[in-house]
């Protein structure tokens, strides 16, 4: 039975409660997506709901190098209270696309240090690190496009994104449509780099869910917002 985690915990404590929520099952399914962890991401929710914000404990939980631990982690932190040097350190020995991901969105967006990271990472030559500044800019992109090269971040989607390596690509392909999501007067190139282009054109789908294709995924987003723009003209 799971213990019940309280403020002033030790991380052997943690350690020892994640151990027991470990299942086969759920690591064979997040190894599949390059995550080495078995832990129910509702369970962890929920630790990590008990534990509170606890910034010391986060900084040890990462400390460990373990994926669950570090997810908790992140859950657990203050995301202002990390200076620029030390996120800068976490995001390159994230390791896990999980890891990576929730770093930059949970943790990143929110400390103040979020431009100078972006526009540091975006130019980097690790292509994992770069994939972080393209997560960035993305969420630039969607909510505070004011000072960005939208057509410049299309001449690099351009040239870079059918090479580029899986993360990157994943994340320049999220900033090709978004930019062609949130922006009329770009919709059209953005549109034909995509179809040019045909990254992840076949990418498996599951029903319900919106293409990453991004002609679809523009297309498909573009046509659900006209609605909600004609009634409230009304």
């Amino acid at each position: 039975m799971a213990q019940t985690l309280l403020a002033g915990t030790t991380v052997a404590e943690v350690m020892a409660e994640l151990a027991e929520l470990e299942n086969p099952k759920f690591r064979a399914v997040n190894t599949n997506h390059g995550d080495d962890h078995g832990v129910n991401l509702s369970q962890l929710r929920a630790v990590a709901k008990r534990l509170k914000t606890q910034q010391e404990l986060a900084r040890e939980l990462w400390q460990t190098g373990d994926t669950a631990a570090r997810l908790l982690a992140i859950l657990i932190c203050r995301p202002k209270a990390f200076e620029r040097a030390e996120l800068d350190a976490m995001l390159r020995d994230a390791g896990t696309p999980k890891v990576q991901d929730w770093l930059v969105n949970y943790v990143v967006k929110k400390n103040p240090h979020v431009e100078v990271l972006r526009v540091a990472w975006f130019a980097d030559a690790d292509p994992v690190v770069a994939s972080a500044g393209w997560a960035l800019t993305t969420d630039r992109v969607a909510k505070s496009p004011e000072g960005l090269d939208l057509a410049g971040l299309l001449d690099l989607i351009e040239a870079d994104l059918k090479d580029a390596p899986a993360r990157l690509q994943w994340a320049m392909n999220h900033c090709l449509a978004q930019i062609g999501i949130e922006h009329a007067e770009h919709r059209a190139r953005a549109l034909a780099i995509g179809e040019r282009l045909e990254v992840l054109k076949d990418y498996p789908t599951p029903p319900g869910c919106t293409s990453p294709f991004a002609p679809i995924w523009i297309t498909e987003i573009v046509s659900r917002r006209q609605p909600e723009a004609a009634s409230s003209s009304r």
